[in-house]
């Protein structure tokens, strides 16, 4: 799958042609540069390798990496598969890359939340719901395990804990403008991650 990356600007909404208001994510896709070319006689595998967001400070190793692409070293690099049409190293990819219209999928690291519990992390109702003299009890957990067999609590057991931190994809959203002068896409619906977060736009 070919795609860039880029840096989530965050949310806002815009009318189409109907009148109609879409609320919409804008990610400030690429410049990205090629740093590495992946073949199947060196690697094993094919793929492009991506760099995107200059870096103020790096050591020897990225520098010396990104040097023979003739850029400079990237924060954010990633590997894409199956690339669309022929690339060499230290090209380029900008947003045009993307065209109006089309579907792609985008993943990132969603939001941090901190340690939950069980009616915010998994959608519990509570022990009892919200009567029978349940004092404080209402977002409680309840049982979970059995008696003397099997003594233990099982693995995946849905209990409370550190919610949030994970990498998420939201697959076929639309792109529904493409502005290439400032290297802006904007797409339709909701992307994970906090505000200047990192994202892989894949299609």
């Amino acid at each position: 799958m070919s795609g860039l990356i880029g840096k989530k600007i965050g949310m806002t909404s815009i009318f189409d042609e109907n009148g109609k208001n879409i609320p919409c994510t804008v990610i400030q896709a690429g410049p990205c540069v090629i740093t590495q070319v992946r073949t199947e006689e060196v690697d094993g595998y094919e793929a492009l390798q991506l760099g995107f967001d200059d870096k103020k400070t790096a050591n020897k190793a990225a520098e010396g990496h990104a040097k023979k692409a003739g850029a400079a070293a990237m924060r954010k690099v990633v590997e894409f598969k199956g690339f669309e049409g022929e690339h060499k190293l230290g090209d380029t990819i900008t947003v045009e890359h993307f065209a109006e219209g089309e579907f792609v999928d985008v993943s990132g690291i969603s939001k941090g939340k901190g340690f939950q519990g069980v009616v915010k992390r998994h959608g519990f109702g509570g022990v009892g719901q919200a009567t029978h003299g349940q004092h404080n009890r209402l977002r409680a957990p309840g049982s979970i395990g059995a008696a003397s067999y099997p003594a233990r609590v099982f693995k995946g057991m849905r209990m409370a804990g550190r919610m949030g931190g994970e990498k998420v994809k939201v697959e076929n959203l639309r792109v529904l403008k493409v502005v290439a002068e400032k290297n802006l896409i904007v797409i339709k619906g909701a992307v994970p991650g906090h505000k200047n977060s990192y994202v892989i736009i894949q299609k």
